[in-house]
């Protein structure tokens, strides 16, 4: 880059030995399943890519990856926006790298106004808490803004222009956001106060005039964040560190109670079959119209074992067609998984707009199964209540309809249908032993329901049972 400030022997020796030490730690936190999350943002030629070249030269390059973030595609964009990046978002012991991130989407949007004011800070609130989640499940995030000057910046395009081999990086969209640099600097500025709230994951500020100085006061920030987590797994024995202090509680008072549901209530079969017929006709009209609108839709299925999801989701799909659904079974995680943040699985299947995902058991796993089995710490269930709240609310924003239904009997009648599962040859596959085991634990089952009704009853995805 022309008329870069040349650096120093000292300098350049620091450079390399920081490197070493990087590298040492990228090691370390592969060995204790460290994922680590970097993001490099900041104006046109403020030097990201030499930034982000630098960084990586010491890394095993079988550790990392860089993900360079263009405009959404056409698939993206039919979904809610953090979706792309939680697709991207790091395994235990890997590296994400970041050229541009989710902070491009709202830089944008605030400068060409394509949000209101209650839009935006809605869209920084769903930022603030996609962070804290992934913090809060053991990934280190280190958010770096390279700040450049606007006659830097203008020496710099000039610079880009002028030499064939990158004349084509300064495009008419470039030159715009040179003549608005006030602007970007303003929403900048607004970036910083609105992602710094509530989420303690602070802005690492570089100068980018000089790069090879920039370069360094990013590694010396990484090695300051790595080593004290890689200390802390070597103390502790694991990698995600546990809250300083009691995550806070959500509590919805108008939350139902199994103890309320009328277990009383039938219909004769001749009632039953005029209102399935009824209602199957209207699901069909409505789900092209869902399509035709161009709105996603999320069921959730929960309920006790036998209490008929898989029939209640056969007769609701009857008339529907295949092509704009789809049935999710969840299971135990695999490898892969497991080596994500637990909500990772479920973004991924999150439905394009237009579509339906129905999920057959879901990320309520983590505070019933996960919590009564004791698969996960009791802080670590008690955190993903907030966190479930905060998904689905970022549904809801993204204009997706939620419904969530719990489908309850009780321990008498699970026990007849139990029975005659092992009597009917085609049923008979859907017992197995763990039905038996989770049968025994009804009672903290029960507990654990009541409270994720009274957690997770928000006004925006409240929980039906029947």
């Amino acid at each position: 880059m022309k008329n870069a400030p040349k650096p120093s022997k000292a300098l350049l020796k620091q450079i390399e030995e920081q490197g070493d030490e990087l590298a040492y730690l990228q090691r370390k936190c592969k060995e204790h399943g460290i994922p680590i999350l970097i993001l490099v943002e900041g104006l046109s030629a403020a030097g990201k890519g030499t930034l982000i070249n630098r960084i990586i030269q010491p890394l095993d390059p079988r550790g990392f990856k860089v993900s360079c973030i263009a405009s959404p595609s056409r698939d993206e964009q039919l979904r809610p926006f953090l979706w792309r990046f939680w697709s991207r978002t790091p395994s235990t012991g890997r590296i994400a790298i970041f050229d541009r991130s989710w902070y491009r989407n709202l830089l944008d949007a605030d400068i060409d106004k394509r949000m209101s004011e209650t839009g935006l800070a809605r869209a920084y609130e769903d930022v603030r808490a996609f962070e804290r989640q992934l913090r809060d499940g053991g990934t280190i995030i280190l958010k770096f803004f390279l700040e450049i000057s606007k006659e830097e910046q203008t020496t710099r395009l000039a610079a880009l222009q002028a030499n064939p081999a990158t004349a084509w990086r300064v495009d008419d969209a470039v030159l715009q956001r040179l003549d608005r640099y006030k602007e970007y600097n303003d929403a900048v500025t607004r970036m910083y106060r609105e992602s710094d709230t509530d989420a303690p994951i602070p802005w690492i500020k570089l100068q980018a005039k000089d790069s090879y100085q920039a370069t360094a006061n990013a590694q010396r920030v990484m090695i300051e964040v790595l080593g004290k987590r890689v200390k802390l797994a070597k103390k502790d024995g694991f990698s995600t560190p546990k809250p300083n202090k009691p995550v806070p509680l959500p509590h919805f008072s108008n939350a139902p109670k199994l103890r309320d549901v009328d277990l009383s209530s039938s219909l004769s079969k001749k009632e039953y079959l005029k209102l399935i017929e009824e209602k199957q006709a209207k699901i069909h009209d409505l789900h092209y119209e869902m399509y035709r609108r161009r709105v996603p839709m999320v069921i959730v299925y929960e309920g006790w074992d036998a209490a008929g999801k898989g029939g209640n989701i056969r007769r609701l799909t009857a008339r529907m067609d295949p092509r704009g659904y789809e049935v999710i079974p969840v299971s135990a995680p695999n490898d892969i998984e497991k080596s994500h943040h637990y909500l990772w699985r479920f973004w991924s299947e999150f439905p394009k707009a237009g579509h339906l995902a129905i999920y057959d058991r879901s990320w309520y796993g983590r505070v019933l199964v996960e919590r009564v089995e004791g698969f996960c710490k009791e802080w670590e269930w008690k955190q993903a209540y907030r966190e479930i709240n905060e998904m689905e609310e970022n549904f809801v924003n993204a204009g997706t309809i939620l419904v969530k239904f719990w489908m309850h009997i009780d321990q008498k009648e699970q026990l007849k249908r139990f029975k005659a599962r092992e009597v009917s040859p085609n049923k008979r596959w859907k017992l197995g032993d763990e039905d038996w085991r989770n049968r025994e634990k009804w009672k903290p089952y029960e507990e654990a329901t009541n409270e994720m009704f009274m957690r997770t009853h928000s006004c925006s995805c409240p929980l039906d049972h029947y």
